[in-house]
């Protein structure tokens, strides 16, 4: 994992013409997401057997990717950061604790323009698989060039899970994902880019990427 410097980031929404301002603490984040071979490894479960190993896990819903969490922070002797009321299902997030979650996605957009000022952490042919160059598929995890942090694959291949809802007066339970995939058009493929659905969505260019709190 990648130790990623505390700092302050700004966001937007442009749905709702909103702007506002995070303080981001220092925190680990995985230098690619999740592969398909970490997880079968974690969960028994193949969900793709047509793609390589190496390449991130898909067709993983919000709730897949917050169990695959706590079964890693097991099999690492960590503490779950996550709990399930059983009766509601609400999950809940204990942020002291050392085991492996989501980033929020302020964490997400800070690491991923890693210090840049730009739409894009470099050119994007560069940096990220996307709908002109993927050849309309997945690509194993750090083919691309990484951020100046030396993060891959933070724009393009596969959009990435984060863990906030958002608008739940709106969207209810929805949870936000970042990034763009293999088949997303230039522009869906920016630091800034909010995307949403509901937590038990799970398609093939959506999978998620390990963060942990540092104490």
């Amino acid at each position: 994992m990648v130790h990623v410097p505390g700092g302050v980031v700004d966001l937007r929404d442009d749905r709702r013409g909103t702007r506002w301002q995070r303080e981001i603490a220092p925190f680990l984040l995985g230098r690619y997401p999740v592969t398909a071979q970490l997880h079968r490894a974690v969960t028994g479960v193949d969900t793709d057997p047509s793609v390589s190993g190496t390449s991130p896990v898909t067709n993983v819903s919000w709730l897949d990717a917050i169990d695959v969490c706590n079964r890693i922070s097991d099999l690492a002797g960590l503490g779950q950061a996550y709990s399930r009321d059983p009766e509601s299902g609400e999950v809940t997030c204990d942020w002291t604790s050392d085991g492996y979650r989501l980033p929020t996605e302020a964490e997400w957009q800070y690491a991923c323009k890693a210090g840049t000022s730009g739409y894009r952490y470099g050119e994007i042919d560069d940096i990220a698989w996307y709908a002109d160059n993927s050849e309309g598929r997945v690509h194993d995890v750090g083919g691309k060039a990484p951020n100046p942090w030396g993060l891959h694959d933070m724009l393009g291949n596969v959009w990435e899970w984060c863990w906030d809802l958002y608008d739940e007066e709106v969207y209810g339970s929805y949870r936000i994902f970042r990034g763009g995939g293999w088949a997303e058009s230039t522009r869906g493929c920016g630091a800034s880019v909010r995307r949403r659905s509901h937590p038990s969505f799970a398609i093939d260019d959506l999978g998620f990427r390990l963060a942990r709190t540092v104490s």
